[in-house]
């Protein structure tokens, strides 16, 4: 099979967020703190807010957008150095060390062979070109490559995803 390049470009890019100054939980506490401190974190992931702007010509494609109350958001880590997604290939899921190590795809990593990430999120409003969005948890300047509306049904997940335990 011939391998072949293929291109994405951006449809638009985050303007606005107040994501990441929201402190991380702990990696080092007991393993149903952290749980607790990643469900908090998630909260007030949840509560802020986002823009997307998009480039011009994307704007016709929002038609209809707004009748959903939920859309993913899928994106580039551009942060992410390209060594770095090259040279790891396994992972402790959350960085937690007392959770086995697991391949890249087994997992929700940012670094990854092709690093398109996805976020589900909560669309509060359009105007023109801006999505305001909340539950973005990127940065300023990340580059969006898609959008599409949430129509997700119950997943399964394996246990150690699981926050409630």
């Amino acid at each position: 099979m011939k391998t072949e390049r293929y291109y994405i470009e951006p449809i638009g890019f985050v303007e606005e967020t107040t994501s990441y100054d929201i402190k991380k939980p702990s990696k080092t506490t007991e393993l149903s703190q952290r749980k607790k401190e990643l469900k908090e974190y998630r909260g007030r992931i949840n509560s802020c807010s986002s823009i997307i702007r998009l480039l011009p010509e994307y704007e016709p494609l929002l038609d209809g957008i707004d009748q959903f109350s939920h859309v993913v958001i899928l994106f580039w880590p551009h942060l992410i150095k390209d060594e770095e997604r090259k040279r790891i290939k396994k992972v402790h899921p959350r960085g937690w060390k007392d959770i086995p190590a697991h391949g890249i795809f087994a997992t929700r990593s940012p670094v990854r062979p092709n690093p398109v990430l996805m976020t589900t999120v909560e669309l509060d409003k359009i105007d023109g070109l801006e999505l305001t969005i909340k539950g973005f948890d990127g940065y300023k300047g990340t580059p969006v490559i898609d959008i599409k509306p949430d129509t997700t049904n119950s997943v399964k997940t394996p246990g150690w995803l699981d926050l409630d335990e």
